[in-house]
């Protein structure tokens, strides 16, 4: 080719007339709001140098609507493409903010389709990097029907490849919907929101005065709504979280998660430390992610919705190199009780795993499910039916390990053996009964203690009898209802050799086109 020909040079013209529709006050007024570019965003995404744009050059249909213009720029507010994070192909989209403030299009929407229908073809992870304004108001139902195709797509791939959105500016009304349907949201502290209807629409329907954050801002979705997983302080931070998540997810449904070789010195296999963490007073609370991080490799634990129903831990982490997924109670709020929320967070942590064959480790210390007529009026029983149909439904190695309390309707839903727990084992401050001592008692001596001269003292003195010969775990292991009480300190040793004997589990489901979970 001859490079100073006509066609070489209308290439290059192209080329530097892409370049140089990027707007540096535009940039600037981003950097002034504590964001980044979307190009910017992509280079702390993926390994240096390996993204490649697609449809760099595509423009929007017509600039005139009759409702106001829009911008022919190229890209039409989006960038797509594919790179590598980790080494692994991914794909990703990136809106961009500077061009009429990220806002869907018919062009900007079918972009975004092209991308995720390749994501599913090759069988990778979906990343949607997104700060948009909304629907483009000029294009009318053109764009509204662009989201109806993005979510068919989310769909499609749901329980496929992981897909993954990150919140880095606004999200407004329909707009939402494509990241809930994700399996992960992140968002970024002070510069990201979330909302159905804006803070002019409260304002004007319901006369309430809200600001962006306080409506949808990441700390309300990471704390109160749960629809956010995960935040951090900056974009670079947020990002750098999405690279490090990728790195415990399989590409597709069809593979495993990478493993990563351990160092001889890593991590014992006997942790005397664990004996300790448990106390011996059964009311008094400690903080299961010591038991995790005395379980897990050193520093894998990758915890997820930290901020969210708090009185269950959900995460990450590894075994021997190997991934797998954890669901733990958590004593040191709300006593380890269940409740609507954290059977939400928890069955849909455990649906994720299942679909990606992420192995699952329960560390169960509950007293059963939180009482009260908000949680009864509000739907606890259907709500906390979705964890047991989650870990019921589910075909991946699951083992539980019963560190303390296990009472009730609980002991089932956390993976009991009856449930289809492939290996239960339990530690000896184990407790397994219909219901805590106290309340046992004081329902099956209700007339010796009315009688009793010091009923306090009597109560006391058969609760201790009550948790010495009925709610200890050799009881239950005699029955073949836990398979092992286990010494703590040997709990990694045995839960790397467990896992390892399930790596070949198959389970087949009867035929049918799916269950349906009680949503």
């Amino acid at each position: 080719m001859d490079v100073k020909g006509k066609n070489f040079t209308r290439f290059l013209e192209r080329k530097q007339a892409h370049n140089d529709q990027h707007d540096s006050r535009a940039e600037a007024r981003q950097h002034s709001k504590g964001k980044l570019t979307a190009w910017e965003r992509l280079d702390i995404l993926f390994d240096e140098d390996t993204f490649e744009e697609v449809d760099a050059f595509v423009t929007a249909d017509k600039s005139d609507t009759g409702f106001g213009t829009v911008q022919k720029a190229f890209g039409d507010g989006v960038i797509i493409g594919h790179g590598l994070i980790r080494g692994r192909l991914t794909f990703a989209y990136a809106q961009d903010f500077t061009v009429m403030g990220g806002s869907l299009g018919s062009v900007h929407a079918a972009k975004i389709m092209k991308i995720q229908d390749m994501a599913l073809k090759m069988g990778a992870p979906m990343v949607g990097l997104i700060d948009s304004g909304g629907a483009r108001i000029q294009e009318g139902v053109a764009s509204l029907a662009g989201y109806a195709g993005i979510f068919h797509r989310n769909v499609q791939s749901s329980g496929v490849i992981p897909q993954i959105s990150v919140i880095l500016g606004p999200a407004a009304g329909g707009a939402v919907y494509s990241p809930s349907i994700t399996d992960f949201v992140f968002m970024t502290d002070q510069t990201s929101y979330m909302f159905v209807t804006g803070p002019n629409v409260v304002k004007e329907v319901l006369n309430e005065d809200v600001s962006f954050n306080d409506l949808g801002g990441a700390g309300v979705h990471s704390k109160k709504s749960g629809v956010a997983q995960m935040v951090f302080p900056d974009e670079e931070n947020t990002l750098m979280g999405v690279r490090q998540m990728l790195a415990y997810l399989p590409s597709n449904n069809m593979e495993n998660s990478p493993e990563m070789e351990l160092s001889a010195d890593e991590t014992a296999d006997v942790e005397e430390k664990l004996r300790d963490i448990v106390p011996d007073d059964p009311n008094k609370p400690y903080d299961v992610k010591d038991v995790i991080e005395h379980i897990v490799d050193k520093r894998s634990f990758y915890e997820i919705a930290e901020n969210y129903a708090q009185n269950i831990v959900i995460g990450f982490g590894r075994l021997d190199g190997k991934v797998i997924g954890i669901v733990a109670n958590q004593p040191k709020v709300l006593a380890g009780t269940l409740d609507i929320d954290s059977s939400n967070k928890g069955a849909r942590f455990i649906r994720f795993c299942d679909a990606f064959n992420i192995p699952l480790l329960i560390l169960e210390d509950v007293p059963g499910f939180l009482p009260g007529i908000d949680q009864e009026h509000n739907g606890i029983i259907r709500h906390g039916a979705k964890m047991l149909y989650a870990f019921a439904d589910s075909t991946v190695p699951r083992i539980t390990v019963i560190l303390r309390k296990s009472y009730g309707g609980a002991y089932c839903v956390m993976n009991s053996k009856n449930l289809g727990g492939d290996f239960n084992f339990a530690w000896p401050t184990a407790e397994i009964a219909v219901m805590g001592p106290e309340g046992a008692v004081a329902i099956l001596y209700r007339k010796e203690l009315e009688a009793s001269d010091d009923p306090a003292a009597m109560k006391k003195e058969l609760a201790a009898r009550y948790r010495n010969e009925i709610a200890n775990p050799y009881v239950a292991e005699e029955r073949g209802f836990i398979d092992e009480v286990i010494d703590p300190a040997e709990t990694r040793m045995k839960l790397i050799r467990a896992f390892e004997a399930l790596e070949t589990k198959h389970v087949d489901n009867p035929a049918r086109k799916h269950g349906n979970i009680p949503l």
